[in-house]
This record gives structure tokens, C-alpha cells and sequence, in this order.
């Protein structure tokens, strides 16, 4: 109802003005942030290891190319994106002009996408006088532009591409260590730091862009529960001073290092944490709330996974999360197994799909190996049965899983019958 002064009652003013009683910096939970060096806790020695590779990029000079492994959560990004920034800003004092960019590879897989966003990022119009549109160039001429803009604007250009492993093709990597010497470049210097889950990544790059490449390597370690809670505990002024009960840190910390020591999934975890809280009105964050947090936490990230995957994927993956939640017993199922349960799943009428091959439902399990949305392990057989059988288990939990699929209309249908 208007009160005559243009407001209604229960004035979005009032809500607009109240602070937030469990939050104040919330920000620094956000794992993406990229904080000062005394906030990053346990990679001392990744720091030192990916600022000795780049070193020579704040005289000009040519960097090494790095590549960097580690699970998700390790720090990987943070610290690359943290050297990176820290060199950049003491180049300025050497009289080098240092360009850096990012380049997230889950969400840009295409080596055009790639050269533009590249461009993009890098480029200042007004002084090359070149644009970069979305659409409609070819990607020889997108390179043409990326070179013209690096050589009229840094001496040095480092690029980070995070989550490698995702891109469709590996050919951005030929081009960008090429660069110098196939003469697409006249003054700068081009620096890879090339960021993967996956410790085998190395092995679907053939021998062209292995030997332009020449970089280093470096593994992340998982940080431990010790860790976990110092970063935490580095982070706690996002809260109001006395919101966090005593065991909030510990219990997130313990609660991640089961997830392979994941810094991400213990920031995740804290922060769902205080949203429920504050959506409870409660005047504490508790260890009820981070429990509950903690299964949020694997729904979201899971879904996220899952975002947009075509119903015979979820099918497949929902075969092999009934037979674990069935066989509590065993981790890993083998393809005719799940298939066996994915065609009982897939005969269903509220699916409306077709049942697939089992060679074909098994290219939908490989695809979803790849995104580490499930896991895979080869056995090969003795004697008569000496052929290699494939076998996959989940990486979530179960009913993590389920949730997340009975999210989708035809599965929740296919849920109550």
C-alpha cells in the first residue's frame, strides 16, 4: 500500500539501509579474490617456483613457460594470478611495459575465443586504433590483430589460461609459443602459464607444441586440515567480530581436507554457512549451519557440473549413481553394469528418450571423465577374458548427485513413479 510519499510499507529504504548482521567483508571468502601476500597461506615455495619461471619478464625479457598442476582448490589460479600481479607492478619500475591476461577455459574453448578475449583484454583502442568485434572475422585475421595490438603496447605479455585441459584444441598453444619465432611477433615477448587438473595433460599435446613449448612444471599439493584453517581463520574479518561460534572454522577446515585438502570447497563452505544463518535471523553462525552448508555446497558445485549437460548424460550419470547408492560396498561399476541399469532407466516413458548402444552410452561416460564429473579406471582381464574393461565411479556422493539430477523436470517425474 502507498503511504502518499511514494513509498510503499515495508519501504525497500529500510531493507536497503540495514546492515548486514553476520557479514562484512564478505568478499573475502570469494575464492577468486585475489589477495595480499600475507592472506595466501602454505604456497611460499608455488610463489617462489612460478616467480622464478616469469623473472625475467620484468627486465623484457623472455619468461619461461609454466605449467601448473594440482586438484581444484590447491591455489593454482590464486597464486598465478598473484605473481603475475606482483610483477606487473614492478616491471613499471624497470621501464617494462607488461601485459598481462586471463583466460578461464571452461567457459571460453575455442581457440577464436580464445584469440579474442585475448584481445580484447589486451587492447587499448584509442592507442592502436584497432578493434576487436565478437563475430565476424576469421581467426587468422583475430591473430593478426592480437599480434599488431602486443607489439605496439607491451614489451612482454604474460597469459594465463586457466583449466587448459577444457579447451577443444591445443593449437592456442602452438601459436602463442611460436609467436617469436615464426615472426608473428617483432618486440614482444609471449609468457604461457598454462593451469590443469589434470597431472596427464601433457600427454595429449604432440611433439610440435612440446618442443616450442620448453616450459617448467610445478604440482600443487592439496593444502591439509592445518592449512585450511589458517586460510580460514586469515579470512574471518568477512564476518562480524563474535558471529563464529568456536568450532565454525575447525569443522569447514576438517570437512574440506576429506575433499582432498579443496580451499575452495572450505571458503564455499563458510560462506554458506553465514547465508543460512542470516537467512535464519540467527544471531551466530554454528556447527548445525556448516553441516548443512557443507551439503549445499556439494549440490552447487555439482550443479554447476551438470549445467546444461542433454538428458542422455544425466542419464547415464544417474545409471552409475543408483548402482553406487544400491552397493554401498563398491566404488567402481563396470560399463555393462551401468548400462544394464541405464536401459531400465531410459525405457521409462517420462524420459522420452531413446536407449542408447552401450558403445555409445559409454562415449557419454568418457565425456563426462573429461569434465570430472566422474571417475574411470581400466582393468585388463587374464586368459580368455584378456581384453580391458573400463570401470567409473562417481566423484560426489550419490545422493548429491541425485538431487542435482532431480532437478531437472523429466527426472523428478521419473522419480515419483
Amino acid at each position: 500500500m502507498d503511504d502518499g510519499s511514494g513509498h510503499e510499507d515495508g519501504s525497500l529504504e529500510d531493507f536497503w539501509a540495514t546492515e548486514d548482521p553476520i557479514f562484512s567483508r564478505k568478499e573475502l571468502l570469494d575464492i577468486d579474490l585475489v589477495p595480499n601476500e600475507d592472506r595466501i597461506i602454505g604456497r611460499d615455495s608455488e610463489i617462489q617456483n612460478v616467480a622464478s619461471s616469469i623473472h625475467p619478464a620484468v627486465k623484457g625479457q623472455s619468461p619461461r613457460n609454466t605449467l601448473i598442476y594440482g586438484k581444484t582448490g590447491t591455489g593454482k589460479s590464486l597464486v598465478a594470478k598473484h605473481v603475475t600481479r606482483s610483477a606487473q607492478q614492478y616491471s613499471v619500475e624497470n621501464g617494462t611495459e607488461m601485459g598481462r591476461a586471463y583466460i578461464d577455459c571452461t567457459q571460453t574453448k575455442t581457440e577464436t575465443r580464445v584469440v579474442i578475449n585475448l584481445a580484447q583484454e589486451l587492447n587499448d583502442p584509442e592507442e592502436t586504433g584497432i578493434s576487436i568485434p565478437v563475430t565476424g572475422l576469421s581467426t587468422d585475421v583475430y591473430y593478426e590483430r592480437f599480434w599488431s595490438i602486443l607489439d605496439q603496447l607491451y614489451d612482454v605479455a604474460i597469459i594465463i589460461l586457466d583449466e587448459i585441459d577444457k579447451l577443444q584444441d591445443n593449437e592456442i598453444l602452438m601459436q602463442l609459443s611460436r609467436a617469436g619465432e615464426a615472426g608473428k611477433l617483432d618486440a614482444c615477448k609471449v609468457g604461457i602459464i598454462a593451469i590443469s587438473n589434470k597431472i596427464s595433460f601433457k600427454e595429449s599435446l604432440d611433439e610440435r607444441i612440446l618442443s616450442s613449448l620448453q616450459d617448467r612444471e610445478f604440482v600443487f599439493p592439496p593444502y591439509d586440515a592445518n592449512q585450511l584453517r589458517e586460510i580460514m581463520y586469515n579470512r574471518e574479518d568477512a564476518f562480524r567480530e563474535g558471529v563464529l561460534s568456536d568450532d565454525v572454522i575447525p569443522l569447514s577446515a576438517a570437512f574440506a581436507a576429506q575433499e582432498h585438502g579443496d580451499a575452495r570447497k572450505a571458503l564455499d563452505i563458510l560462506r554458506n554457512a553465514g547465508e543460512l544463518a542470516k537467512d535464519e535471523d540467527a544471531d551466530e553462525v554454528t556447527e548445525i549451519h556448516v553441516r548443512n552448508a557443507r551439503e549445499k555446497a556439494d549440490i552447487d558445485r555439482f550443479s554447476q557440473l551438470l549445467e546444461g549437460q542433454p538428458t542422455q548424460i544425466k542419464a547415464s550419470v544417474y545409471a552409475l549413481s543408483i548402482l553406487a547408492d544400491r552397493h554401498s560396498d563398491r566404488e567402481e561399476f563396470a560399463t555393462r553394469e551401468i548400462y544394464e541399469m541405464y536401459k531400465s532407466i531410459t525405457s521409462d516413458s517420462a524420459l522420452g528418450i531413446e536407449t542408447l548402444s552401450q558403445r555409445r552410452m559409454s562415449d557419454k561416460l568418457d565425456e563426462q571423465v573429461f569434465l570430472d564429473i566422474l571417475g574411470r579406471t581400466e582393468r585388463v582381464g587374464r586368459g580368455y577374458s584378456s581384453g580391458v574393461t573400463n570401470y567409473y565411479y562417481l566423484l560426489e556422493d550419490p545422493s548429491v548427485v541425485q538431487a542435482v539430477i532431480h532437478d531437472d523436470d523429466r527426472f523428478s517425474e521419473l522419480e515419483r513413479q
